[in-house]
């Protein structure tokens, strides 16, 4: 028998809507159960699959994203449950603005889905696969300045290489930045295609995974600041939760799945100790309780159903509040 959330799963499985389907769907409703009257930040709206999920769940949703064609699908998509349901376009890293903007003060979550939506993939004009013929693009924002084309073609190796390294982990990027600029000497690259095939002519495919996917992560990272906004964000969330709230962060990459990492460990440990201390010290950082020890990953029957879901990795952590002399625990309002 199937139950339930597999039902929705496998529904939204055959929804053609361009907009992939929402990973480790139990696990998010599990993390902010009971949802009844809560209001949750859905910091990736994307199209909206997360979204429909709380909502339906009877939470509260303010869905932000930067991306205006995600705006308008999820917003069509969700104008059946009314006002519980707010869409803003914003990158995520501007939440506090927009929160203000609503006179909100304090919320009971929030959730990202980090990464790339099947959409943007699929869309050849949005540059972000090296599978089908597009402008070498990748932004996000569609308004914003920088794009993939700009970067391979104004920056130098030693850039080149860094980013490749730094962003993508790729093993060759000091023979792939070389090649990319030795060949835009010639030739300018404007297309995705090109791109890939440059990188392919000078690092051969090995098992299945197409020779150009680290340097297009690397790219898409760099043209987005995705790891720098990432960091500067996951540290003001807790600031905006109030105590008992859940921050929820899904990452599909070792990089950001680092940081989301680093940053719960520090801010939940309770105390500091260093060898040269005389005892233990109450570390002022410390405002969470981490409800997952290890990552959260998919099982085998949504790795199987959802592709996507293979690569991601849930944490999350809980709001204590800061304590009172009285032992009591509060979080500031930011209204």
């Amino acid at each position: 028998m199937i139950a339930p959330m597999d039902e929705i799963l496998l529904a939204d499985a055959a929804d053609r809507d361009g907009y992939h389907v929402p990973v480790l769907p139990r696990e998010v409703l599990g993390a902010f159960a009971p949802l009844e009257g809560k209001c949750i930040v859905d910091c990736t709206l994307g199209g909206g699959g997360h979204s429909l999920l709380l909502l339906e769940a009877g939470a509260q949703v303010i869905g932000l994203d930067q991306d205006p064609e995600a705006i308008d699908f999820a917003s069509r998509k969700l104008a059946m449950f009314g006002d519980r349901f707010q869409a803003v376009r914003s990158s995520f890293a501007d939440f506090p603005s927009v929160l203000r903007g609503m006179s909100v003060g304090a919320v009971d979550g929030f959730l990202m889905d980090l990464g790339v939506s099947s959409h943007q993939l699929d869309t050849p004009s949005r540059g972000f696969s090296f599978q089908t013929q597009g402008p070498l693009d990748m932004r996000m924002n569609p308004e914003a300045l920088v794009t993939a084309e700009s970067l391979v073609n104004t920056a130098s190796a030693e850039q080149l290489e860094r980013m490749f390294r730094e962003y993508g982990e790729e093993p060759h990027a000091r023979r792939i930045a070389q090649k990319l600029v030795k060949s835009r000497m010639v030739q300018a690259f404007r297309t995705t295609l090109d791109l890939a095939e440059a990188v392919e002519s000078v690092s051969p495919r090995r098992g299945r995974a197409h020779p150009a996917t680290r340097v297009f992560q690397a790219l898409r990272i760099a043209v987005n600041r995705e790891l720098e906004v990432l960091e500067r964000t996951i540290e003001q969330l807790g600031d905006w939760v109030r105590p008992g709230g859940r921050i929820a962060v899904i990452t599909f990459h070792s990089l950001e799945d680092r940081i989301v990492k680093q940053v719960f460990q520090r801010r939940s440990l309770p105390t500091l100790d260093r060898p040269e201390w005389a005892a233990p010290r109450v570390n002022p950082e410390c405002i969470y309780r981490r409800v997952t020890g290890k990552p959260v990953v998919a099982d085998e029957g949504e790795q199987k159903a959802n592709p996507r879901a293979r690569s991601a990795k849930l944490r999350v952590v809980e709001r204590l509040g800061a304590k009172t002399l009285e032992g009591r625990y509060e979080t500031r309002s930011n209204g």
